[in-house]
């Protein structure tokens, strides 16, 4: 069985000259979505604050995220990639998984990587993307090919990289611990303490030691993984697990109304995207970080599916009251989401009860009122029609 991952290539542009970092700018506090290599070479990494980014390189050009734009070529990517895989799994924004299996007469059994090069080009071709594309027997080594195959200076990466099936062992051992996905920073720190730093100081633990250490899930997790052993499910893309938004504060919010007006915008946002790609949510969730770095969340599994502003809304500002009332403090971030997403019904059924905004209950009226906004929204742009409490941001009094 082979599964191709492939990724989009840095929002920056690896190669230019300029140094670029992708996320808003050095005075902002949000975090880094991606940098050029020019700029990594200064220590700046996906997930490092956006502050301590521009201290490390002063001379950085910092650019805000189009996430429009990001989502319209990732949904190009993904109807591109439909053409030449039977099944393809978007598993974010910018990383794809293809289950090739049972291909192999279709492509007149050439060897996967010049299949992998054929599909990349004809990606570049459609949509002007650059992506590179990493091949194995499991998602995990795929995964990892991804990062040998990325043509960055210094390298030479070509765009593909393929781990032929049976070497998954000798391709991990080149690895160290904290390139395997899933093992986060506690995780290293943790395995460095017993003075394992690279997968070839792992090996030679046994399972039953790593059970000891890690308790018998996490320690045989981990044995598998670094043998390469990892799952090769790939699932078809129409069933997407989750949306999601959240935004940092440039400086941190104290009042109630200031934090539900920014939920609003967030939620607004969200549930137009959940009725494009046609879907409905069961389960509404809300993140809360706290001044002081601690964060918090709160979910909801509402009676029926719902996907209108109203009912996002309103099932969500009952969660984020109820964070509030636990720890009144500032908050320098606020985040929404939804799970258990699925297409909705051909015919909704309605509730006898009254309208529940705890619940988030829709009614007709809901539904009619998100369709028109849509559609106006559709013909004259996003900002043609919003919700009043959003044509200015309310001042936070300190």
């Amino acid at each position: 069985m082979f599964v191709a991952v492939a990724r989009l290539a840095d929002p920056a542009g690896a190669g230019k000259a300029a140094i670029l970092v992708v996320g808003g700018s050095a005075k902002s506090r949000g975090v880094v979505c991606s940098a050029s290599y020019e700029a990594r070479s200064y220590g700046i990494r996906s997930g490092m604050p956006l502050a301590q980014a521009g201290r490390l390189c002063p001379t950085a050009v910092f650019v805000p995220v189009p996430r429009q734009q990001c989502g319209v070529k990732s949904r190009a990517v993904a109807q591109a990639l439909d053409r030449w895989a039977p099944k393809v799994e978007a598993a974010s924004i910018d990383e794809f998984y293809l289950d090739l299996t049972g291909t192999e007469a279709v492509y007149q059994g050439e060897p996967l990587a010049v299949t992998a090069a054929r599909i990349r080009a004809d990606l570049l071709e459609r949509t002007g993307m650059q992506l590179s594309f990493g091949g194995g027997t499991n998602r995990l080594v795929a995964k990892l090919a991804t990062e040998r195959a990325k043509p960055r200076p210094g390298t030479d990466g070509t765009g593909v990289f393929i781990v032929p099936p049976g070497a998954e062992g000798d391709f991990l051992a080149t690895h160290a611990l904290a390139d395997i996905p899933g093992v986060g920073p506690r995780l290293t720190t943790r395995l460095r303490g017993y003075g394992l730093v690279a997968v070839r100081d792992a090996l030679p633990v046994e399972r039953r030691q790593f059970e000891a250490w890690l308790g018998p899930r996490s320690g045989a997790w981990l044995y598998d993984r670094i043998r390469g052993q990892g799952s090769a499910e790939v699932e078809p893309d129409g069933e997407a697990k989750s949306m999601s938004h959240e935004e940092t504060f440039p400086r941190d919010l104290t009042a109630d109304e200031a934090l539900e007006t920014e939920l609003l915008r967030l939620a607004t946002t969200l549930a137009a995207e959940l009725r494009r790609d046609r879907l409905t949510a069961r389960c509404v969730t809300v993140k809360l970080r706290d001044h002081d770095f601690k964060t918090r969340q709160a979910s909801r599994t509402v009676g029926q599916p719902i996907d209108t502003d109203r009912a996002i809304f309103a099932t969500a500002r009952g969660l984020l009251a109820d964070l509030r009332r636990r720890r009144r403090v500032a908050a320098r971030l606020l985040g929404i989401g939804l799970t258990r997403l699925e297409a909705p019904a051909t015919g909704s059924q309605l509730s006898l009860l009254s309208t529940d905004p705890a619940g988030g209950l829709e009614t007709d009226r809901d539904r009619a009122v998100a369709r028109a906004m849509d559609a106006i929204t559709h013909r004259f742009g996003r900002d043609a029609v919003r919700p009043a409490r959003l044509a200015r941001k309310p001042t936070d009094p300190r």
